[in-house]
């Protein structure tokens, strides 16, 4: 990536903000192994391995990162190189979690990244056996949750990326072709059109359409059928990508064409709902009332979005229950589905709050495509 553009995602600055709430979270410090966590405060997109690597920020006192020596070149050719952070390189025969503990020595809390693996999390209760473990989500994601202007500029290029793959998909999809070859060809054009990695692809054909979370399987794409393409993957920048769009290779039946009516107006109304001030489970609402009213509501059984960024799925969840303001800053999914069983069918955007109103951040037509 561009160094001024990797300054302006991953920012130094940030690092301080992070020590302030986890001081005043009450947390002696924060243990941020790799992923979106430690990535989000260093930039350094780390390999998770066996041996451990470490942010290690203290409430008070300057903040370190623990690295096996084979990967502090590694580290320090990442943007936590320039970060004034010490790497604290360790050896093969050296206890990295016991080295962390003896820095630490009177901490009483800390905040375990929230996907460190169980055995390193074990292994750090271990060695500091008086300190109370918490998740480091409770300081994280006050902070993750409101994307900074950079932030947003990365998962709208994101959107530009995977609308492009969308607007190939009615040249991949035809009848007599397997899901697992169509997906195999969506994922290769994920990655043509830019994303360092795909995430999932989901080509649900027919009755297959009718589960939300569909696996690629062998089913031959029939004539007539209704085809949900969910699609997403990570940029360069390390934010995602998730789309969803609905086709149908030859004449669609009239059933699905009714619904899918229905959910286009439901998606559009949920979108429209969103502004500073709404809650999560008003904007839920107002895709499932739009469902419910046409009869389809027993249908629509999962919630309308999750927050995306640094990871496909993170807060906010746009879900009944959820009373939290949307601020601005906060993206989201707006995905509301209707699945019958012969078929079914999901719409999908990925949307921006913004100071007065919304910013969708993937533009292909939303309606039925239909593919002669």
């Amino acid at each position: 990536m561009n160094p001024d553009v990797t300054t302006e995602l991953y920012p130094p600055a940030r690092l301080a903000r992070v020590q302030e709430a986890t001081a005043a979270a009450g947390l002696g410090a924060l243990l941020l192994t790799p992923g979106p966590d430690l990535r989000y405060v260093s930039g350094y997109d780390a390999i998770q391995l066996e041996r451990l690597t470490c942010l290690v920020v203290p409430g008070e006192g300057d903040p370190f990162l623990v690295v096996p020596r084979l990967e502090l070149p590694a580290a320090q050719a990442s943007p936590a190189g320039a970060l004034d952070v010490e790497m604290v390189a360790w050896d093969e025969t050296d206890d990295p979690f016991a080295l962390v503990a003896h820095r630490l020595p009177d901490a009483a809390s800390v905040g375990v990244a929230d996907r460190m693996w169980a055995v390193m999390a074990l292994r750090f209760r271990d060695a500091m056996p008086d300190a109370r473990q918490v998740p480091a989500g409770r300081v994280m994601r006050g902070l993750r949750i409101r994307k900074s202007a950079a932030e947003v500029a990365a998962l709208r290029e994101a959107g530009a990326a995977i609308d492009r793959v969308h607007r190939q998909v009615p040249a991949l999809l035809k009848a007599g072709r397997t899901e697992r070859e169509v997906g195999r060809d969506i994922a290769e054009a994920i990655v043509a059109e830019g994303h360092s990695l795909v995430d999932f692809v989901i080509v649900g054909s027919g009755p297959n359409a009718a589960s939300p979370h569909h696996e690629l399987s062998d089913r031959v794409i029939q004539p007539g059928d209704p085809v949900v393409v969910d699609i997403g993957g990570t940029m360069p920048s390390g934010y995602c990508s998730d789309e969803t769009r609905n086709y149908c290779v030859g004449e669609p039946p009239d059933d699905y064409v009714a619904y899918h009516e229905v959910l286009r107006r439901a998606q559009q109304a949920a979108c429209e709902a969103v502004r500073p001030g709404t809650t999560p489970e008003a904007v839920d609402a107002a895709a499932r009332d739009v469902i419910a009213e046409a009869g389809y509501g027993e249908y629509f059984f999962h919630r309308t979005g999750h927050g995306i960024g640094l990871e496909t799925h993170e807060d906010p969840y746009i879900v009944a229950g959820n009373t939290e303001p949307l601020e601005p800053g906060m993206a989201f999914s707006v995905e509301p589905g209707i699945y019958p069983g012969e078929h079914g069918a999901r719409i999908e955007d990925i949307v921006v709050c913004t100071e007065d109103g919304h910013e969708r951040m993937n533009h292909v037509d939303r309606g039925l495509i239909v593919i002669a």
